[in-house]
């Protein structure tokens, strides 16, 4: 089994968390080979026979099969390593969880992406930018934080009283949004606050 990931890159480091959670030692338990955009490892041939859209995460097992799509890799790690729990506990647990994984990467993760491609200057010449959209994506996420925040008002978490996958798609989009596009969190969104505190000072927030 090795698993193939992208240096800084956002869904690999979904995948890092959750990995991290289950006690999984990168390098150690599960070998690891790390690409970056500089070298577009993942873009040559050799890789493309694996995956031919060219996307990281991707886990190759022993038979050769390839799973890639960061949920999709997660899943089958919550099969191998059932606890601790993170993607629902029986029917009701797992499909709450799911919706709310869905939510944190339509309304927080893909609109951070999609500011980041259009606005951010690392992408120019990369990817065709249109500024116009990357200034809508970006009054979404606001508008989506705000709506998170209450959200949070009565729950710990994202899904519910323990923490799951989709606390670390949330916590991956705003440690990107942080970071790339030098939107924090609002001095009046209090609950976000609370609970991004909460999920970074988890050891998996450094994985």
């Amino acid at each position: 089994m090795k698993l193939y990931l992208l240096k800084n890159g956002v869904n690999p480091r979904r995948v890092r968390i959750f990995l991290a959670e289950k006690k999984v030692r990168l390098g150690v338990d599960l070998p690891v080979e790390e690409f970056d955009m500089e070298s577009a490892g993942h873009k040559k041939p050799d890789f493309l026979a694996r995956n031919p859209l060219g996307t990281l995460p991707a886990l190759e097992l022993d038979d050769g099969t390839v799973i890639a799509e960061s949920v999709a890799i997660c899943r089958y790690f919550e099969e191998m390593i059932p606890e601790p729990v993170l993607m629902g506990r029986g029917a009701l647990g797992a499909a709450t969880v799911e919706m709310w994984n869905r939510r944190m990467e339509l309304e927080l993760l893909l609109p951070t992406i999609d500011v980041f491609v259009h606005t951010h200057p690392f992408w120019v010449g990369r990817r065709p930018q249109i500024a116009d959209y990357g200034a809508a994506r970006r009054e979404h996420l606001v508008a989506r934080l705000r709506w998170l925040d209450g959200a949070l008002k009565d729950r710990p978490f994202i899904a519910g009283d323990t923490y799951g996958i989709a606390d670390i798609t949330a916590q991956v989009a705003l440690v990107t949004a942080r970071g790339a596009l030098k939107l924090a969190i609002p001095d009046d969104h209090a609950h976000l606050a609370r609970w991004f505190a909460a999920v970074s000072a988890r050891p998996s927030a450094r994985a």
